[in-house]
C-alpha cells in the first residue's frame, strides 16, 4: 500500500488544470473585450448571446471541471482519511486526472463530439471503479 497521502498529487494536478482553464477564462474574455468583440456587459448574467463560441467553449470547459470532478475530490479524500489508499486507486486517480487533461485538450481545441465523449466516458468510467473499489474494500475491514 502507497503512502495515503500520495493521492495528493493527482488531485493538485485536476485542481492546477482548473486554475489554468479559469486563468484561460480571463484572458481570453479580456482579449474580446479589447477587441471590441463583446462588451463587459456580456457577462453581467453569465453570458450573452454576442458571446463568440470560442469564450463559451472555454467556460463550458471550466464549468465541467468544476462538476465531475467533485466526487474524484470526494473520493480522494475519503481514501486518505479511511486509510484506503492502493496502488491501484493511486493508478486510477492519475487515469480520471489523464482523461480530464485529454477531454479538456478536445474540448478547447478540435471539439470533436465522438472524441470528446470517449474521454468524458472513460474519465467516469475511472471514477466509478475508484468508488465501488473504496467501498469493497471498506466493507471488508
Amino acid at each position: 500500500m502507497p503512502n495515503s497521502l500520495l493521492i495528493l498529487w493527482p488531485v493538485g494536478a485536476l485542481a492546477a488544470l482548473t486554475f489554468v482553464m479559469l486563468a484561460g477564462i480571463l484572458v481570453t474574455r479580456i482579449g474580446a473585450v479589447r477587441r471590441r468583440e463583446v462588451s463587459p456587459r456580456d457577462f453581467a448574467l453569465g453570458e450573452s448571446k454576442r458571446v463568440p463560441a470560442r469564450l463559451t467553449q472555454i467556460s463550458r470547459n471550466y464549468a465541467s471541471l468544476l462538476e465531475l470532478p467533485v466526487l474524484f475530490y470526494v473520493i480522494c479524500l475519503l481514501m486518505i482519511v479511511t486509510k484506503t489508499v492502493s496502488d491501484v486507486q493511486l493508478v486510477l486517480a492519475w487515469l480520471f486526472v489523464a482523461f480530464r487533461v485529454v477531454h479538456t485538450i478536445i474540448h478547447v481545441t478540435i471539439n470533436h463530439i465522438l472524441f470528446r465523449l470517449f474521454a468524458f466516458g472513460s474519465s467516469v468510467t475511472v471514477l466509478v471503479v475508484m468508488w465501488v473499489l473504496f467501498f469493497v474494500r471498506l466493507g471488508s475491514q
